[in-house]
């Protein structure tokens, strides 16, 4: 449980620092997260290139897996995919037979369900990437009055750890050439767009990962090189200067206490120029199995990518999630002061509470305490207040007690309104913002944490 309270914490000056800094960013920012909250005035867009590219990794949820039947059948705009054909392993990218096509789900060819698959054969349902990309044309449209054009691949591995991701990957069978197959994917699409007399840059890299490495402790460094790597060698291809945005989504589903889940986070705090986590997924349908999504549940979460990617990359603007920046204990009462993108905090009301079969934290809403032994603390309530959440336990937990939210799972939940995951809360903001596909509101919900609560 050490390497959890090492991971998660800040210095108490780097927090208060995080917190003064949020509350005047959450100001300015308030409201400015929606289609509608824009001013068509904005003319500092930053978008460099006429084809923006986004390269999306992963496991199988970063491929469609549980998402059929595939909605997003029509491009309402002019975003692309790369066609690889009938082409198969090794792909040259210089074959004539690679086209660019509207982008429509699926992203790639389909392939069996089940691992083992890859590149160019590894989709199995709707991904997160046809929302994305409509959902940035659309915020752009509306508050610029231009248009956008995204060109997006796929190139996830179902099932397939860090391991088979990474520049260099340990192969096993037809696994391990994720990171190849975006290479060549990006001197393909580099080739097509200079003959179609496009510029061409990549714009970011979605990471929907980590399941299988919910025990990993190297995660998050693991997470940083493949960042590194993707900048160096994409920029190389493309020949930009603009780094290469990371957007990660935090895992929700695999491991107790998750090592990824926790780095999916703390990453984002620890690099937050070139790393953000997109928030949790507890909050979207799943399928039953309470591990993939659904097809609605990825197009959400590839309206909230497309709303971060529009936020950090576009408008240059310091977006993080509704994340905790400070944890302190009085007695009985533990005081977790919170990053929030769009005050006020509330509670959602729209799944089922957690924790029902968990009787020390039925009251908690997702929070959890423990002493320092590990031992459950009972909570009594918990309250918003301002920009935090107090949580009032029965007797006061004692020093070396840890504070945590949806780190804990519960094997049995109910399905109202829908199936979901095994680990969830409560906590949201109030962000405006409308999904352009879905017309789904989409608040920020509280990353899952685990931290000291001295």
């Amino acid at each position: 449980m050490a390497q959890f309270t090492a991971m998660a914490r800040l210095s108490t000056q780097a927090r208060w620092f995080h917190f003064i800094c949020s509350a005047v960013f959450c100001a300015a920012l308030a409201g400015c997260s929606s289609v509608t909250a824009h001013s068509k005035s904005e003319t500092a867009l930053n978008i460099p290139w006429d084809w923006s590219g986004i390269i999306g990794t992963g496991q199988s949820l970063s491929v469609g897996a549980r998402g059929v039947p595939v909605l997003s059948t029509n491009q309402p705009y002019h975003n692309l995919k790369l066609s690889t054909d009938h082409l198969r392993w090794p792909i040259n990218p210089g074959d004539t037979n690679l086209t660019l096509i509207p982008l429509v789900e699926p992203v790639g060819r389909l392939a069996r369900w089940g691992p083992p698959s890859s590149w160019p054969v590894n989709i199995y349902g709707e991904t997160p990437h046809s929302a994305m990309a409509n959902e940035i044309t659309a915020l752009v449209r509306a508050n610029a009055n231009r248009d956008f054009v995204s060109v997006h691949c796929a190139v996830g591995e179902g099932g397939q750890g860090m391991i088979r991701l990474k520049k260099n990957a340990v192969k096993q069978g037809i696994n391990g050439r994720s990171y190849e197959a975006a290479m060549i994917a990006t001197k393909a699409i580099t080739r097509l767009a200079k003959a179609a007399g496009k510029t061409y840059g990549v714009g970011a890299i979605i990471v929907t990962h980590g399941e299988t490495d919910a025990t990993n402790a190297d995660y998050e460094s693991e997470l940083r090189q493949l960042w590194s790597d993707y900048n160096a060698d994409v920029r190389a291809i493309t020949g930009q200067k603009q780094k290469i945005q990371m957007i990660v989504s935090q895992q929700n589903s695999c491991g107790d206490r998750s090592a990824s889940a926790l780095a999916e986070w703390k990453i984002g705090v620890d690099y937050p120029a070139d790393i953000v986590c997109s928030g949790p997924k507890y909050q979207y349908p799943y399928a039953p199995d309470c591990i993939h999504l659904t097809a609605d549940g990825y197009r959400e979460l590839g309206e909230k990518y497309g709303q971060i990617y529009y936020q950090r990359v576009i408008l240059k603007k310091d977006w993080q999630p509704l994340e905790p920046v400070d944890a302190e204990r009085h007695g009985r009462m533990i005081t977790i002061r919170y990053h929030v993108p769009v005050p006020p905090l509330v509670w959602a009301t729209n799944f089922e509470v957690p924790h029902q079969f968990t009787g020390e934290w039925t009251n908690g809403k997702g929070f959890e305490v423990c002493s320092a032994d590990g031992k459950k603390a009972a909570i009594v309530s918990v309250a918003i207040s301002g920009n935090a959440v107090v949580i009032t336990c029965a007797a006061d937990p004692g020093p070396g007690a840890r504070a945590g939210y949806a780190m804990i799972g519960e094997k049995q939940r109910m399905t109202v309104p829908f199936p979901g995951t095994f680990r969830w809360g409560l906590l949201r903001d109030s962000d405006p913002f409308v999904g352009a596909v879905t017309g789904l509101a989409q608040p920020n919900y509280s990353v899952a944490f685990e931290m000291s609560a001295p």
